[in-house]
């Protein structure tokens, strides 16, 4: 009997634990040179930047600035993203929603809004598309020069 308590508690104990079970990394899974058990090498397309981040310097508190980043697909399948954020709301990315055919290049459009921003700025950019890894990061840098306050 007593041992049969010991097991309960230790059975509730560990049923009321408040730690969320770890997360399982998605990456492996995704990556579809894991799922060809054949040993083929499969095509994986890749992005491959112009650059990798810009600064636009100073600008004025309120002013919109983009900027184009510019890749070319220097894989051999086609690329594909499925998505682009901006780390904060003020960064908008469009890009493009058609495949990306090996050897082809293509652009990144970045608005960046720095109304209500002061001072050093640096926000980066996240693709999500078929390459390995999955996720691409770009940034982009500015001091926003805020107007003088009167006294």
């Amino acid at each position: 009997m007593k041992y049969f308590t010991i097991l309960l508690i230790s059975v509730f104990m560990l049923a009321c634990s408040d730690s969320e079970p770890s997360a399982v990394d998605t990456d492996l899974i995704n990556n579809p040179n894991s799922a060809d058990e054949s040993g083929e090498e499969v095509g994986m397309p890749t992005m491959s930047f112009e650059e990798e981040s810009f600064d636009f310097g100073e600008i004025s508190q309120g002013e919109k600035v983009e900027h184009s980043f510019k890749f070319t697909n220097t894989g051999n399948a086609d690329l594909i993203i499925s998505s682009a954020t901006g780390s904060c709301g003020c960064t908008v990315p469009s890009y493009p929603k058609e495949p990306i055919k090996p050897g082809q290049t293509s652009e990144i459009m970045v608005v960046f809004d720095s109304n209500g921003k002061k001072g050093a700025q640096h926000k980066r950019i996240t693709m999500v598309a078929n390459t390995n890894p999955n996720k691409t990061v770009v940034a982009i840098m500015s001091n926003v020069l805020a107007p003088e306050e009167e006294s």
